[in-house]
């Protein structure tokens, strides 16, 4: 007869190691491809976020809002390059918790775009939802960053 707990154990272990032994990266490659495709859409004109950008900048001094958007384009891009490398990992989580304030800057300056009126601050529209996910990506970026230390230590020979 089929021991099924045992069984599942053997699984339900290989799994769990695999997800370790692979989250990390995971988490890094999909930062990165988020960031560097995201990004380069507001440069080259196609981000759907692009009017939500110029608003939440229009207030700032130095460059007008659609310098601002390159800017902020390039500047995610390369947030994401610097994931795919375990050596820039920590100068990519620096950019990103800069990036991060600006990102949630619409909900305090446009909570009327952010959020259904009337419904302030628990019914976000469309934009609102595209700001809060980041929550998820903040997440990911400190797991990520919680590696740092074990990564940059160099291999021991055994022996």
């Amino acid at each position: 007869m089929i021991d099924f707990r045992s069984r599942f154990e053997s699984i339900d272990t290989h799994l769990a190691s695999n997800m370790g032994r692979w989250g990390i990266p995971a988490l890094r490659i999909s930062i990165a491809i988020i960031f560097i495709w995201f990004g380069i859409l507001k440069p080259i004109g196609i981000s759907p976020a692009a009017d939500l950008v110029r608003e939440t900048v229009s207030w700032m001094p130095v460059f007008d809002p659609d310098q601002w958007l390159i800017i902020i384009g390039w500047w995610e891009v390369l947030i994401g390059l610097s994931f795919l490398h375990p050596r820039t990992i920590r100068f990519a989580i620096l950019l990103l918790a800069l990036q991060m304030v600006g990102t949630f800057l619409p909900l305090i300056v446009l909570p009327d775009i952010v959020f259904q009126p009337e419904r302030i601050p628990f019914g976000p529209t469309l934009e609102g939802q595209y700001i809060i996910k980041n929550l998820v990506i903040i997440a990911a970026a400190i797991a990520v960053g919680g590696t740092v230390r074990d990564q940059s230590k160099p291999a021991r020979s055994e022996g």
